[in-house]
């Protein structure tokens, strides 16, 4: 379902997926080829939310900010399993683990890995190239390149499974 929130209305590519039970409202842009996929909430009620291209943000996660600080997500990322982010910046090529809490003001690095179940508090600088983990989140090591290829398989996996949805799959009226 698209809402429209005091005269915005979700600006989608048309090369996005939508799956089915995904609610989005107000000021809300989603780049090309990116997937939001089953039982998610973006909402653009209180400042914008930028999704980049290729993009994909997995089952039941939910998306929103605060006033004055809007959520980014840039190109390339990949948003795990029922995560929540709140006016956070998401900097390209990263991945946020399922289950993790991404704040407001905190910002994820470029091709960062932010570990399943992670708490990253308000204003917390994620460094790029690192693996994040725990509550609070906590740099653990560098990523090695199997750990960036791997990451980099998911989210392409994700623009590839996005597309066959798009072309296959009917959706409810």
């Amino acid at each position: 379902m698209l809402y429209s929130y005091k005269g915005k209305y979700p600006d989608i590519a048309n090369s996005a997926y939508i799956a089915d039970y995904v609610t989005i409202t107000g000021d809300v842009k989603i780049g090309e080829e990116s997937s939001v996929w089953f039982n998610t909430a973006i909402r653009g009620d209180v400042a914008p939310t930028v999704i980049g291209n290729r993009v994909n943000i997995q089952d039941n996660s939910v998306l929103h900010q605060s006033k004055k600080n809007p959520l980014i997500l840039e190109d390339d990322v990949t948003i795990g399993h029922m995560v929540i982010l709140h006016s956070a910046i998401i900097r390209k090529n990263s991945l946020i683990g399922m289950g993790s809490k991404i704040l407001d003001r905190a910002e994820i690095g470029e091709e960062a890995f932010i570990g399943a179940g992670s708490l990253v508090p308000p204003g917390k600088v994620i460094p790029p190239r690192t693996l994040a983990f725990g509550s609070p989140a906590k740099v653990i090591r560098e990523l090695t390149e199997e750990d960036l290829d791997e990451m980099h398989r998911i989210q392409q996996s994700y623009v590839e499974k996005a597309k066959y949805y798009k072309e296959n799959t009917p959706h409810l009226e």
